[in-house]
């Protein structure tokens, strides 16, 4: 669902927004709420999340994330799995993963529900990522 502000509202002024459950996203100066996942989708997304982990977080080469919001080159996106190389995972002072998340996921999973359109998400996603980035293709 597409939530058109009646004033245009910026990038910082949708993170002092309070969270949604489903979660929304800043694309293109719009505030877009993602659908809310249902049993399939979830077993999908948790799964995958464990395989990723299970399969680099011991060996410190990767991590992955459900529902991480990811704010960098103008937009603010919440995949349903981030994944991200242990280098690029943000740190706080104390060498814990830090709460925000102020870049492009590595790899950035949707898991499409019966009422998305592939294209839309496709465009999201790539989009996003490519400007971050500073992809020529």
């Amino acid at each position: 669902m597409v939530q058109a502000p009646s004033q245009p509202i910026s990038l910082e002024a949708f993170l002092q927004l309070p969270e949604t459950k489903p979660a929304s996203e800043y694309t293109d100066g719009q505030i877009i709420q993602k659908p809310m996942p249902q049993g399939k989708h979830s077993t999908i997304q948790t799964e995958f999340a464990m395989t990723v982990n299970i399969a680099f977080k011991s060996r410190q080469v990767a991590r992955a994330f459900c529902e991480l919001r990811c704010t960098f080159a103008g937009r603010s996106i919440v995949p349903d799995v981030s994944v991200f190389a242990w280098q690029n995972i943000p740190r706080d002072p104390n060498g814990e993963i830090a709460n925000v998340f102020p870049l492009a996921p590595d790899w950035a999973i949707e898991i499409l529900s019966p009422e998305q359109s592939q294209t839309k998400v496709t465009k999201k996603s790539c989009t996003a990522l490519i400007m971050e980035r500073k992809w020529v293709g």
